[in-house]
């Protein structure tokens, strides 16, 4: 189920996002991008659509996904 960002508390956002993150490893190219950078990334492709938040009632669980890589 795709969870509308703009219902989270920015805080856990940012929490969510910066765990994201991590846990991929995401390539932002040849130069290193710092961590507010890649989150501030991210938070750019929520807000155009091309991310989404997904609650996942099986794992329950709350992940990113890009949204090329989510079939609807």
């Amino acid at each position: 189920m795709i969870v509308p960002w703009q219902d989270i508390a920015p805080e856990t956002l940012d929490n969510l996002i910066k765990e994201f993150v991590l846990r991929e490893g995401t390539d932002y190219g040849a130069v290193e991008a710092s961590l507010q950078n890649k989150i501030d990334q991210i938070k750019q492709q929520l807000k155009s659509g091309d991310a989404v938040v997904v609650f996942s009632e099986l794992h329950e669980s709350v992940d990113i996904q890009l949204k090329h890589k989510f079939s609807f």
